[in-house]
């Protein structure tokens, strides 16, 4: 694609346009969608299906309002199946012809699957930071409410970093919004040391009855193919061709409900590849299947995960605190995924008004387990359950809303949500003592929806009045470091929260200290990983997929890119490794996933993948609860 000569850098805040065509819509399709919908989904940073496309409600009705008249922009879509736009009308509204930089015209492109629009031949517009801006029309509203808005965004970031939305509009991803509770105070107490208050810390040993595990217990599918009350005897590896990769084993799922049942997360340790499904947590040999430890099982579903993991293979559960329209997902309980021993429980108490334990999101940096609510967060030792300290409401009603950990901590706040200066802001958290490293502002309308990295920080937001979405990343003191400056349709597959942002919900991107890897959204024929240069927002290079099949980044390991090539209906999968340096990126199979397990591998509704040790694993994030079939929950690959 040509790009535009670089431009001086403008004046504004982040999310501010500057006179230019918006970029395009990427569009997030799902592999295949989940018969069901979750009622809350814990933060996932794998694939599945109930996080693609990444909606948090019901699409919204009728067509969307015209976007104001500005220059480059073109025409919103409407709401489609599963969630994306659908086929646009034989006649596209008319919109005066605007004038774009530099005295061209700004055309709007043409329509494209299910009203995907086509970069249109725009003038050269101004960039940012000799950034080229976007181009195409926004398709959807965002995915969620009330942050970073367009003109006169956020101020300048500090230490003199610009700003990464000037000129960007941000992506919309078509659904309606649940409007994030941020009214009143916010009080998060949860299982853990003592606290202000001075009242018993909820936190203690477990053992109190409420997660069993014990050797009696029986497994998920214990070794031998059977599971869900009956018994699978195939051998997949029969007949198996050459060149094909072995099928080290396959697991099936535990009785759900009719209504279906969450299965998030997914840990593999150096022994063990350990899955949470419904009410159980459920542990296998990486090698052969057979069961690690017994199933730690759960009074009541499970509700929220960490999708970290602690260097020596620690995690925290969330499950519900009952059955009843009342009950709330609050309580913890700490395992270890090297013996599925429990650790310490905990409860977490309701907050002020509005900031109640209904749903919880959970994640891991260092030892430092946090749980965001809907207007709060309070971090805790992992290792103990002692409270370190509270996230709560600061500045100008700035109330945390969502978390995202990993290698770095990061709080995200709506702000004055009824007032005129309503924004979303980002923080960095020092992990041990909540310590503000840097804040950085959005414009009001941008909301900071996901984070596609945390180190270096990529972050991706919307604008609900906009229609439109900006991927920015960020140097490590918080300063603006580039955005994406070229039309394309990306489609990372991303989850969503119910009530909350799930800001470590996308699978499908990848990234290095100096790379964004992203997929394009396969429309007829193969798809494409686009390489982006995390300094100057510019595409780098780009490979197609080897197959007429889409291809996703899984990671970046040993100076490969990692890949799964998505199975056809009548073909199985593969997974690739792609050079990311130099000028030859040709995909390169490093396992060629087998015939026998073609059928399965495809039925993956909703999916959470991962390579680690040369091994591939696939499992579900989704269980329908229908009795007529056997589910699937894990299969895995190897040599």
């Amino acid at each position: 694609m040509a790009q535009p000569p670089d431009q001086p850098p403008q004046q504004g805040g982040f999310a501010s346009p500057q006179n230019q065509p918006p970029q395009q819509q990427p569009h997030h399709q799902p592999h295949q969608q989940a018969p069901q919908q979750p009622q809350q989904q814990a933060p996932q940073g794998g694939f599945g299906a109930p996080q693609m496309p990444p909606h948090p409600a019901q699409p919204p009705q009728g067509p969307l309002a015209k976007l104001p008249p500005q220059p480059g922009y073109g025409y919103p879509q409407q709401p489609g199946p599963y969630g994306q736009p659908p086929q646009p009308p034989q006649q596209q509204p008319q919109q005066p012809q605007q004038s774009g930089p530099y005295g061209q015209p700004a055309h709007p492109g043409q329509p494209g699957p299910y009203g995907a629009p086509q970069p249109g031949p725009y003038g050269q517009p101004s960039g940012v930071y000799g950034q080229q801006p976007g181009y195409g029309y926004p398709a959807q509203p965002p995915q969620f409410p009330g942050a970073p808005g367009v003109p006169g965004v956020p101020g300048t970031p500090p230490g003199g970093g610009r700003n990464p939305f000037k000129g960007r509009p941000a992506l919309a991803i078509g659904a309606a919004v649940i409007a994030l509770l941020v009214i009143g105070g916010a009080v998060f107490a949860v299982a853990g040391g003592d606290d202000d208050s001075g009242k018993k810390p909820l936190a203690g040993p477990s053992g109190d009855g409420n997660a069993t595990a014990s050797s009696s217990d029986a497994p998920v599918n214990p070794g031998d193919g059977s599971g869900d009350g009956g018994s699978d005897t195939e051998d997949f590896n029969a007949g198996r061709k050459s060149g094909e990769a072995k099928v080290l084993w396959y697991k099936e799922a535990p009785d759900a409900p009719a209504s279906g049942a969450d299965a998030p997360g997914m840990w593999i340790t150096a022994k063990a590849a350990v899955k949470a499904a419904y009410k159980d947590i459920v542990a296998y040999n990486v090698g052969d299947g057979r069961p690690t430890w017994p199933t730690v099982s759960f009074p009541q579903k499970i509700c929220a995960v960490t999708p970290q993991k602690t260097a020596d293979d620690k995690i925290v559960v969330a499950y519900m605190s009952g059955t009843s329209d009342r009950a709330k997902c609050n309580q913890l309980q700490q395992i270890d995924l090297a013996t599925g021993a429990k650790g310490w429980t905990g409860v977490v108490a309701d907050g002020a008004l509005f900031d109640s334990a209904i749903t919880i999101e959970l994640s891991l940096t260092g030892n430092t387990l946090m749980v965001g609510r809907s207007q709060s967060g309070t971090a805790y030792d992992v290792r103990t359950g002692k409270k370190l300290y509270d996230k709560q409401k600061y500045g100008d009603a700035c109330f945390p809303s969502a978390f995202a950990g990993g290698t770095k901590l990061y709080a995200v706040a709506s702000c004055d949500a009824t007032g005129t200066n309503e924004h979303d802001e980002i923080q960095e958290l020092d992990p041990v003592t909540g310590k503000v490293k840097w804040s950085q502002k959005f414009d009001k309308g941008w909301t900071v929806s996901k984070t596609y990295s945390v180190d270096p920080l990529i972050v991706y937001s919307t604008n609900e009045d906009k229609n439109s979405w900006n991927i920015s990343t960020f140097k490590p003191d918080g300063t603006f470091r580039s955005q994406v400056g070229f039309d394309e349709d990306f489609a990372p597959e991303c989850g969503f929260g119910f009530l909350q942002r799930n800001l470590t919900g996308c699978g499908g991107t990848a990234s290095d200290a100096n790379t964004l890897y992203l997929p394009t959204e396969a429309k007829s024929g193969p798809n494409e990983i686009v390489a982006i240069d995390l300094s100057t927002g510019k595409e780098k290079w780009r490979v197609k997929s080897p197959t007429e099949e889409a291809m996703v980044p899984v990671k970046v390991e040993g100076g490969n890119l990692v890949a799964y090539v998505e199975p056809s209906y009548d073909g199985p999968g593969r997974v690739v490794g792609i050079p990311t340096a130099g000028t030859a990126h040709t995909p390169a199979t490093l396992l060629q996933l087998p015939e026998s397990t073609a059928d399965i591998e495809d039925g993956f509704y909703s999916r959470d993948i991962d390579w680690v040790g040369g091994r591939f694993y696939l499992s579900s994030t989704r269980l329908t609860g229908n009795d007529d079939t056997k589910e699937k929950l894990m299969l895995a690959y190897g040599k």
